[in-house]
């Protein structure tokens, strides 16, 4: 979509609201409307409303509720002939991003730009009134959104929300929307199943793999679950300064933070363990903390045994990322190691 042609739907979406609301003869029932969907300024609540005009919290909804019966009845005779060619818009862009979707969304796909909230207004007050279309009440559940009407009403579409979100924290890890879709019956695509996930406020999302909203995995919220991300991503150990660097270059919504900042939130976590100069791991991976001869005490109390030095530089290894010859050292240096044999080690006696 062109630039221009963007700026025309937003304008179109304003004209038609607007002309939709000339259709209400009453200006008391026009600024409920108004107001209630925050059509050209911010949304207010019955109670807000109901002061301003003088009456009771329950007439305003009784009105509200009155208008919008009238409205849907005239859109469904055709005669606001306005509503159609958004609605067929609206409609084109659900068919092609699996039958429903976030108001947000659905917004900025059509205008091509971040929408600004009158927009999403106008598309959710349009919707409310398209017999096609069902729209999905914001709550503290679900984001406010919009289907085709002939896939499923309100009720329809909750009920598969939480049926996804249920499936994604019965695998207790994250999970991409393809083996999603495999997870699940009755689903027409994996664009469904993504559009009818993004309306749970319970889930989140990071390159298209899909969990929990409180996993930081696929929601990180602070420098430490955003440097768990990379390194769980990565695979391997790494140096903070190329962690630093991969937060920068990521899809990040805040990655302007200074290497200093990541080393910091480095030292203090302990799910990040230093296992050479610079160089962190996972403790899940496995890892310990300590200093070389710390490991090396930890490798042969869990021998049980001597060991020869080959196979304590081995273990060591696995654990730090030391050159061998500071591992011998420790082990030739330090009171706590004896040697029992050619190049055999173990645990010195403590004196009593």
């Amino acid at each position: 979509m062109s630039e221009t042609a963007q700026k025309d739907t937003a304008a179109t979406l304003k004209t038609t609201v607007e002309n939709i609301l000339g259709t209400i003869e009453h200006e008391r029932e026009r600024e409920i409307i108004t107001r209630r969907f925050g059509l050209f300024d911010r949304k207010e609540t019955l109670e807000q409303i109901g002061e301003l005009l003088g009456i009771t919290r329950e007439r305003v909804r009784q009105l509200e509720k009155a208008i919008l019966i009238r409205l849907k009845i005239a859109s469904e005779e055709g005669k606001i002939p306005a509503i159609h060619e958004i609605e067929r818009m609206i409609i084109r862009d659900l068919s092609e991003n699996g039958r429903v979707g976030r108001v947000q969304d659905i917004a900025e796909r059509i205008t091509g730009t971040a929408p600004a909230v009158t927009v999403k207004s106008h598309v959710s007050f349009i919707a409310e009134l398209s017999p096609k279309l069902t729209v999905i009440n914001e709550n503290d559940n679900y984001y406010q959104g919009v289907g085709i009407s002939e896939y499923g009403d309100e009720k329809q579409t909750r009920a598969r929300v939480d049926e996804i979100l249920k499936t994604i924290k019965k695998t207790g890890e994250p999970v991409s929307i393809e083996n999603l879709y495999g997870m699940l019956d009755g689903y027409e695509t994996p664009a469904q199943v993504r559009a009818l996930a993004s309306l749970s406020k319970g889930l989140a999302h990071l390159k298209d793999m899909w969990g929990l909203v409180k996993w930081p995995t696929v929601n990180p919220k602070n420098i430490r679950d955003k440097i768990y991300v990379i390194l769980a991503e990565h695979g391997q150990p790494m140096h903070f300064s190329d962690i630093a660097g991969e937060i920068k270059d990521s899809d990040f919504k805040r990655k302007d933070v200074t290497t200093q900042a990541i080393h910091n939130e480095l030292i203090k976590d302990k799910r990040f363990v230093l296992i050479g100069r610079g160089i962190y791991a996972l403790d899940s991976w496995g890892y310990s903390k300590g200093t070389v001869s710390d490991i090396i005490t930890k490798v042969l109390k869990k021998a049980g045994e001597p060991l020869h030095r080959d196979e304590i530089v081995k273990r060591v290894l696995k654990s730090r990322q030391v050159k061998e010859t500071t591992i011998l050292l420790n082990l030739q240096s330090k009171p706590e190691f004896k040697r029992v044999a050619k190049a055999t080690y173990t645990l010195a006696e403590k004196e009593s």
